[in-house]
């Protein structure tokens, strides 16, 4: 196998890693690259070089950010009293793209899992209740996943925060659109009991 050879085979093997490719969807897209190298490829390396250089972690909420403090932690407008406490960076992102919230965020890296050994300290909650005190916070609103783990850390973070500041969580229940034909019983289940008056 030549050189060129060898390193598009590189290029579809580390393709084939991301989230949501495999190796067929990798070799579509590498080709496709190749095929538009000025407008794609090209570009592509400029950026993914520059990225690699100067992302980095927030150092206040863990997001990911091209200097040491995030653009939201930064933002004066943004200091509403409110952290909303998501379970990893793609969770705020998400949050970013409804524009609903106006706050500050907090990134977990996680949930609190006895079975791979996760605690408190290995998602930095810590951080977070230090930060309560130190930004005047009246409010955490814990973004979680409904799952066992999501639930165990709600109600950690929760417990450690009483008396602090109010704590709230996202509804749960029926999506926008969604028929209940189509839930799963724990949605449903959940909906029910998040019930209020129409």
């Amino acid at each position: 196998m030549s050189k060129a050879n060898a390193d598009i085979e590189a290029l579809i093997d580390l393709m084939a890693r991301l989230p949501g490719l495999g190796p067929r969807s990798a070799r579509r897209a590498v080709l496709h690259m190749i095929k538009k190298r000025a407008l794609l490829m090209t570009p592509l390396a400029d950026v993914l070089q520059n990225v690699a250089a100067t992302a980095r972690e927030c150092l206040t909420c863990g997001n990911i950010a091209g200097s040491d403090t995030c653009d939201i932690c930064a933002s004066d407008k943004r200091a509403t009293g409110e952290i909303c406490v998501v379970e990893d960076v793609a969770d705020l992102w998400a949050m970013e793209r409804a524009s609903v919230f106006k706050g500050r965020y907090h990134v977990l890296g996680g949930t609190l899992s006895a079975l791979d050994a996760v605690g408190p300290e290995d998602l930095g909650i810590p951080r977070l209740i230090a930060r309560v005190a130190a930004e005047n916070i009246t409010e955490v609103i814990l973004a979680v996943g409904a799952t066992v783990d999501g639930q165990t850390t709600a109600h950690y973070i929760s417990g450690e925060l009483e008396g602090r500041c109010t704590v709230t969580s996202l509804a749960q229940g029926v999506p926008i659109g969604g028929e209940l034909d189509y839930l799963d019983d724990g949605t449903i289940t959940a909906a029910l009991k998040a019930r209020k008056t129409f």
